[in-house]
């Protein structure tokens, strides 16, 4: 039973750090990421789509996108909903959409690390509340004489390990997106 709650910690753990990553990927550094764009939903047929769904998102250099409408009749729909998403990207339009990524300032590369701190908080946060409820599940084994007190604590201190674990690893993905970001 005990493992059981473990593994399951440890997978819930696994998802709020995978969470945190795509949070991440939506900070954007100076340099062109296809997954930047990834948030961006476009009206197609009465219904808002992911970009992804309606056109290919791809590199030309470094420092700009790519995307290709699978149909011609969306360029227009798709640039509007690209300024619209709130990215501080201007689309350049022609048979294909050019998305250049402006350069950083020394205030924006700030403001980028507190939404990274955010995410990495958010995250802390969710890893702390899964070691709340395992724990209380745990309590609740011992409290039904499931358990015994010696495996409540084993129990707790295994927890306790994995939960580190993961604010380490929080930690360490936390401080090297802020070295990409500082880096020009």
């Amino acid at each position: 039973m005990i493992n059981d709650l473990k593994k399951d910690s440890e997978e819930r753990m696994q998802k709020s750090l995978d969470s945190m990553e795509q949070g991440f990927a939506k900070v954007r550094t100076g340099r062109a990421n296809p997954s930047i764009l990834n948030g961006v939903m476009v009206p197609y047929y009465g219904s808002d789509v992911p970009l992804n769904q309606v056109a290919n998102v791809g590199l030309e250099d470094s420092r700009t996108l790519v995307v290709q409408p699978f149909e011609r009749t969306m360029t227009s729909t798709i640039d509007k909903a690209i300024r619209e998403a709130g990215l501080g990207l201007n689309p350049i339009t022609s048979d294909t959409i050019r998305v250049p990524m402006p350069a950083l300032t020394e205030e924006t590369r700030r403001d980028m690390q507190k939404v990274a701190r955010t995410e990495a908080e958010n995250a802390k946060v969710a890893v702390r509340n899964i070691r709340r409820d395992v724990l209380s599940d745990v309590k609740s084994l011992l409290k039904d004489k499931e358990i015994s007190e010696d495996d409540d604590r084993r129990a707790a201190d295994d927890i306790q390990k994995i939960t580190d674990k993961y604010v380490a690893e929080i930690d360490k993905r936390l401080a090297a997106k802020e070295a990409e970001l500082m880096k020009v």
